[in-house]
């Protein structure tokens, strides 16, 4: 496969009718937005460590060497902030200023105050975990499709956009590519078919890659590499032909990047973190939240919902979405949209009842089920919060023997 000249990647395509190019877009560890999502995180598993029950939610922003986290924390013992974010800066891969910016070099503020009384009072105080009720309002999702795998349920553009960053990281940490800085972007566009409901990937059309590096590599040998070693790694081969574009660093020098680069702020990557664009969001993001926070908690359970469909054989994809108010333990509304791929001559209605029979949207008991006051969030916020199979995104392992 060799790559396109520059200039003219792009083609214009008359597709055969119901093909239609869909892309989806991920990040690296090193993103700025991303290493908030990270030391937001970190945060928030160093109050779980000391207290399963700390009400956590913790904003972060970077610009470059000033870093600050923010927010409502209550929890039974002191953490020491400046380590926490020393030590997320550092895993993210910022060890010094080879690598543009040196985590023992940071100018850290910390502005936190206590969960306010009125919300404690709404949401849990003097309630058992059942009674506990959702931490604000708000509307949540969860999507799952077959598309292309049996394990993963997950859209393939995005998939293979996140696999793609997390190859780069692998790849700057074990130093065969020993050029790379820890910032980078990818984007995947897919040729897919529409069969009713049912989408299926095709041919990869095109793959974007924009990797921090070194000053002294050039951008020959960085295309070169980064196209046998992270790309053709990836990417199934059958997915690729003669007419996929690969575009690494357009831009050609990207030797400044993280905060230095860009200043950086928790929760501005939401479509990275779930489905790559294939499904609606609702707005708030994950990172820094325990899970009394239904805008995580209940997420994490619309995905579970959704893969527990899918995976049962009773749709090919499907998106689940809840709503709640803020002190109440029921849901509002629950929604189940198969776009028309609901098997055995179900109906939405048929699957929502099949939903409500099986699943509790209590926020009490998600936090249960799904045993979500771990310290597990840091590794959550690189590389997308759903299709990775992970054994502590519980979230991931479908519910099984479903009640028809």
């Amino acid at each position: 496969m060799s790559l396109k000249k520059y200039e003219d990647y792009y083609v214009e395509e008359v597709l055969p009718k119901d093909h239609f190019l869909f892309a989806s877009e991920s990040v690296g560890e090193g993103h700025p937005d991303k290493l908030c999502d990270q030391i937001s995180d970190a945060v928030l598993d160093a109050c779980l460590k000391e207290d399963p029950n700390a009400k956590v939610a913790c904003e972060s922003t970077a610009k470059g060497n000033k870093f600050m986290i923010l927010g409502e924390i209550t929890l039974s013992k002191p953490i020491n902030y400046e380590e926490i974010v020393r030590n997320a800066v550092k895993a993210a891969g910022f060890v010094g200023k080879e690598k543009g910016l040196d985590y023992k070099d940071i100018d850290i503020r910390v502005v936190v105050e206590r969960q306010a009384p009125e919300i404690a009072n709404a949401v849990h105080v003097k309630k058992t975990e059942e009674e506990q009720g959702a931490g604000d309002q708000g509307l949540m999702f969860g999507y799952a499709s077959n598309e292309w795998d049996k394990e993963t349920l997950m859209p393939l553009t995005h998939y293979l956009a996140g696999r793609l960053c997390e190859r780069l990281s692998e790849m700057r940490n074990s130093k065969e590519l020993s050029w790379l800085r820890p910032d980078c972007k990818s984007q995947v566009t897919i040729e897919y078919k529409k069969e009713g409901g049912k989408v299926i990937p095709l041919r990869v059309h095109s793959i974007l890659i924009s990797a921090q590096h070194d000053p002294d590599v050039t951008v020959d040998i960085l295309r070169r590499e980064i196209t046998e070693k992270v790309i053709k790694a990836v990417i199934p081969e059958k997915y690729l032909d003669e007419r996929t574009s690969f575009l690494v660093n357009p831009s050609k020098s990207f030797v400044t990047g993280g905060p230095v680069a860009d200043a950086g702020l928790t929760g501005r990557k939401i479509i990275v973190d779930t489905y790559g664009g294939w499904a609606p969001h609702g707005g708030g993001a994950f990172s820094g939240k325990d899970p009394s926070k239904v805008d995580r908690s209940a997420a994490y359970y619309c995905r579970y919902v959704a893969k527990s469909l899918v995976h049962a054989g009773l749709c090919d994809r499907v998106l689940v979405q809840v709503s709640y108010a803020i002190g109440m333990a029921d849901p509002l509304s629950i929604y189940v949209d198969s776009y028309g791929t609901a098997s055995g001559g179900r109906t939405d209605t048929d699957l929502l009842g099949i939903v409500k029979r099986n699943f509790n949207f209590r926020p009490g008991e998600i936090i249960r089920q799904l045993d979500l006051k771990r310290p597990i969030y840091q590794k959550t916020a690189a590389y997308g919060h759903f299709g990775r199979m992970v054994p502590e995104f519980t979230w991931e392992y479908p519910k099984e023997n479903l009640v028809l």
